[in-house]
């Protein structure tokens, strides 16, 4: 009776109290969660700001992807085939120059503010004038902070036109539109909290267009809205009641801060949390086996690579890098560390993606590694650093490449580190070797192409800021290719177009493949639909109820 007492008046908590002692050290009085209330378990330490204009990070796209709206979504049953999301229609002109939206009736933000064509327009300035890590994906359309007003407008208050320089496939513009970057905030609140700046060869404009505030704020129309995200500590979503769609049958959703794969396992049979997101083969097995528990997958559009930096001379030989990916032992990596959460996979576009490649011609070779790494004048291999996220299954993976490198004399240290640590040197290139993940920014095959291919400028000042820009590497005959592929209407011709340039990536690049993530998840069985999407914001929670 009194633990039912307890249960009651726990779920008539506030968000921020409930937050208080969910996330205290000793949680087991309170081992039941609210009935109205999603708790998750999640490491999110990658987050560096829940701004869309500059979130550029897996956690936090989730997150802005569950308290966002955008014009269109992927759909996630079909990943073919885009969906309107704000736009209720929308059209292409027959020069594939224009589109144009119009927008449902009576939308409003969770503010209460209505939504205009006129917040869209200014959403798109905002990402192309603050000209942060995602802006590239709308920038790449022609747009620059001097035109961006002409090209991407409000025609009336539910039209909205975007013109594009080129005529690209119209498939590539509308998936481009799906990813956050091009989510669509609440001007007139944002405004609110402009800061003013003292323009710079950085910085063109006299004021911040909201970043300072919105980095912790939220200016938003989905589902849900964000209350609260604490760094390595805790994310709270509330139910947004001026959502236009279904509302979400929870009125909180809260991602508890949670590294370590066994706390998670703990915690999900405790009932401390609802939902455990970053299992271990083990854990993962381990919660099959409990009655009161069930696990769901889902293929993610994520792949876990090795990227060496150009700058340091040895990792820059040709010879050097293909060495490395005879140096990995893809089968024991894929019975063992990555059982049930991944598949090997060795190049840059997922499966399911169009243009895939299902090939993995690569496997542990040392002898054949030491003939390559003789012919680059490293008979006896050399010293290097490899950064990696603090977390399973990186550490596990990054070990087990340590160890095989090893075998043909290359001296790996291992610097291990929090997500923000990691990409924080990573966008710097100041790593030797980065082991990480990337996942696509938008449904699109150029997506993944783009990014490892295209580098226009490769000095430390560039601004393009690709994977390919961040390991100081250029190959401006992939680009060319990449490129090309744009401009392809014919599905099944573009498709094998990128299929060409990942084999020829496979030939030389200072890139290793490693797995596709299969993402999964356990959770207490009174939790009902909770699904995985297949890219890393679509994993919606408004479905949810418990």
């Amino acid at each position: 009776m009194m633990m039912t007492k307890m249960n009651r008046s726990f779920r008539a908590l506030s968000a921020g109290a409930a937050l208080t002692l969910l996330t205290m050290a000793v949680p087991s009085a309170f081992a039941a969660t609210p009935k109205d209330t999603l708790v998750e378990g999640f490491a999110f330490d990658d987050i560096l700001s829940m701004d869309p204009a500059e979130a550029y990070e897996l956690s936090a796209a989730e997150v802005t992807g569950n308290s966002y709206s955008l014009l269109v979504r992927l759909d996630i049953n079909d990943t073919s085939k885009i969906q309107g999301d704000l736009a209720e229609s929308w059209s292409v002109s027959d020069d594939h120059l224009t589109y144009t939206f119009k927008l449902k009736p009576g939308l409003k933000f969770a503010s209460g503010n209505p939504i205009t064509a006129d917040d869209v327009a200014w959403s798109f300035e905002r990402v192309v004038k603050l000209d942060k890590s995602p802006a590239f994906i709308l920038t790449q359309f022609g747009l620059t902070g001097d035109n961006v007003t002409e090209k991407a407008k409000a025609t009336d208050p539910s039209t909205f036109t975007f013109t594009v320089d080129k005529p690209y496939a119209p498939s590539f513009v509308l998936n481009c539109l799906t990813a956050t970057v091009a989510e669509v905030v609440d001007k007139k609140l944002v405004l609110q909290h402009v800061k003013p700046v003292t323009p710079s060869a950085d910085n063109k404009y006299d004021n911040d267009f909201g970043n300072a505030w919105l980095k912790t704020g939220y200016a938003g129309s989905g589902p849900f809205k964000l209350r609260e995200w604490r760094a390595n500590e805790a994310v709270v979503l509330e139910r947004n009641d001026n959502y236009y769609g279904d509302k979400p049958k929870l009125a909180r959703v809260i991602y508890r801060f949670m590294k370590e794969s066994s706390a998670q396992r703990l915690a999900l049979e405790n009932g401390d949390i609802d939902v455990a997101r970053n299992l271990s083969p083990t854990d993962l097995a381990a919660i099959e086996k409990n009655a009161q528990l069930a696990s769901t997958n889902a293929p993610k559009g994520t792949i876990y690579y090795v990227s060496l930096n150009q700058k340091n001379a040895n990792l820059a030989k040709p010879e050097v890098q293909q060495a490395f990916k005879y140096l990995v032992d893809y089968d024991a990596i894929g019975k063992t560390l990555i059982k049930g959460i991944g598949e090997i996979h060795q190049t840059f576009e997922p499966k399911g993606m169009l243009g895939s490649l299902d090939e993995n011609p690569f496997k542990l070779d040392v002898a054949k590694a030491k003939e390559l790494l003789a012919k680059a004048g490293l008979p006896n291999g050399f010293s290097v650093t490899m950064d990696v996220r603090s977390i399973e299954p990186d550490t596990g993976v990054a070990t087990s490449i340590q160890q095989t490198l090893g075998q043909a004399g290359i001296k790996v240290e291992i610097i291990p580190g929090d997500g923000k640590q990691k990409l924080t040197k990573y966008r710097a290139r100041n790593h030797d070797i980065y082991f990480g993940n990337w996942g696509n920014d938008y449904w699109d095959p150029h997506s993944n192409a783009d990014t490892f291919t295209n580098n226009p400028d490769n000095s430390d000042a560039g601004t393009n800021k690709t994977l390919a820009w961040r390991n100081t590497w250029t190959t401006p005959e992939l680009d060319k290719e990449t490129k090309a592929a744009l401009f392809e209407v014919d599905t099944a011709k573009r498709g094998a177009m990128y299929q060409e340039i990942q084999k020829k990536y496979l030939d030389a690049s200072p890139f290793v493949f490693l797995f596709q993530q299969t993402e999964v998840a356990g959770y207490r069985k009174d939790v009902k639909d909770f699904k995985l999407g297949p890219s890393f914001d679509t994993n919606f929670v408004w479905p949810v109820s418990k």
